[in-house]
């Protein structure tokens, strides 16, 4: 039975610790939209999405209303698209097309963004696979709500360095071909190793293809929830530290999974997963970094900054696979810099730069995340970034992620400007040293020797 003091307490979360649910994502398979006439191809897509999500926007307020918590975005994810255009792509002009069809259908559905402009390379390309990868700098230049994602490496293939080399490409022509605002096409295309099928947070969300035809995943936040517990913890030692995080995670946790069972019987589309995911904003108080000063860091980035995140993250992990059966998608801390004050003020002040936070994502949800560096960064230096991260998640059996945004025209000592949730980020320098002739070498990295499960 719920007591008055949980409801006292949640209310505290909302109103003044920035517990929210960060996203209900809808998750639609366009599999049965797969034709090879590009115009009809166009039309099933956009024919499937807005009558499946025709409500969804509509759903998300009312419960939001009704329940008192706030639902932050309404979100669709779709089949990854180089599947989709398999058949009927013939050039990158034909997959900007869906693009575009993808663009107007989240005009239509009210969402502010739709996930899935994405290929699984992590073995190897067709040739829709390339067609779709190098359109990306166009789709993300003319539309304004679309998300792509790239999986690049896996524990059970390996890593396609092929694939690494043009991703370091193409994330340059994105920054160029979207310059005259701070480069932020990148900010909307990200690359993984052993990237979720059923992750609902952008700029990563696709639906796989082992998912139903819809379903209904909610990403819920709440560092801000988490900070306000910690600042109580002064002189507790590390076991009663990790008991007071994991309770926090399952009340967390119980708050998604209401949202997201309630969307289900209201939009009549199965719940998926819930996504305990520490995902901060630009909101003072709502910061991973913060959370890292109550253990007793002076900022993130000093010493004992690693062992921080993978105590809190596996906490968050624990407390929600305690309160739902289906906790899935990434769920754990995220750090990106842009969309957190504290992690900003870190790299301001010389205590965080790229190497500690590559150290991080060993032990975090996902990667190197919104880290603004010099637009004349090479290609070759941001493929060896990717491939180093993708490593570690080949190897550590885990998700991995980048999202480097190298702003055209700035340089270390600025910083670029994205706006809302994406926030603001000072430009980080990069090493300079060369990594081209490793980059160049191509094929594909193995598997590791433990990936033999049979």
């Amino acid at each position: 039975m719920i007591t008055i003091g949980e409801v006292f307490e949640t209310n505290e979360m909302i109103w003044n610790e920035h517990l929210d649910v960060r996203t209900i994502t809808l998750g639609i398979s366009l599999l049965d939209c797969i034709t090879d006439d590009l115009d009809k191809l166009n039309e099933n897509i956009y024919k499937k999405i807005t009558e499946t999500a025709k409500d969804l926007v509509k759903t998300g307020d009312e419960i939001g209303k009704e329940f008192g918590i706030p639902i932050v975005n309404k979100r669709i994810s779709v089949t990854p698209i180089a599947i989709v255009g398999n058949s009927a792509c013939k050039t990158e002009e034909d997959f900007v097309s869906i693009a575009k069809t993808l663009d107007r259908a989240a005009v239509a559905t009210g969402v502010n963004f739709i996930g899935g402009y994405s290929a699984l390379v992590c073995k190897g390309s067709t040739p829709a696979d390339k067609l779709l990868i190098r359109s990306i700098p166009r789709a993300l230049k003319e539309t304004e709500h679309i998300c792509s994602s790239i999986n690049l490496g896996s524990t059970r293939t390996g890593i396609n360095m092929d694939a690494v080399k043009l991703m370091g490409e193409i994330i340059k022509e994105a920054a160029e071909l979207t310059k005259e605002r701070d480069s932020i096409g990148c900010a909307k295309l990200v690359v993984f190793c052993n990237a979720p099928d059923d992750n609902p947070f952008m700029a990563g969300a696709f639906h796989g293809v082992t998912e139903a035809d819809k379903i209904i995943n909610v990403g819920v936040s709440g560092p801000g929830v988490v900070r306000a517990v910690l600042k109580h913890s002064e002189g507790d030692d590390f076991g009663t530290l990790c008991e007071k995080i994991k309770r926090t995670a399952f009340k967390i946790t119980r708050i998604g999974q209401l949202v997201a069972l309630e969307a289900e019987k209201r939009l009549g589309i199965p719940f998926g997963i819930v996504d305990l995911s520490l995902a901060p904003t630009p909101a003072i108080g709502d910061s991973i970094a913060d959370i890292f000063r109550e253990m007793g860091l002076e900022h993130a980035g000093a010493p004992g900054t690693t062992a921080a995140l993978a105590l809190l993250n596996d906490q968050v992990k624990k407390g929600g696979v305690m309160a739902s059966s289906y906790v899935g998608g990434l769920s754990g801390a995220f750090i990106p810099v842009s969309e957190d004050q504290g992690m900003i003020n870190a790299v301001l002040d010389g205590a965080l730069t790229i190497e500690k936070l590559e150290a991080m994502t060993c032990v975090c949800s996902v990667g190197l995340d919104m880290i603004a560096i010099p637009g004349n960064t090479s290609s070759a230096t941001i493929s060896g970034i990717i491939a180093d991260e993708m490593a570690i998640g080949m190897i550590n059996q885990k998700t991995t992620a980048v999202r480097l945004i190298p702003v055209v025209g700035k340089d270390v000592g600025e910083q670029a400007e994205f706006g809302g949730l994406l926030g603001y980020a000072p430009i980080m320098p990069v090493n300079g040293f060369s990594c081209e002739k490793f980059i160049n070498r191509g094929g594909r990295i193995p598997a590791p020797i433990h990936s033999f499960k049979n």
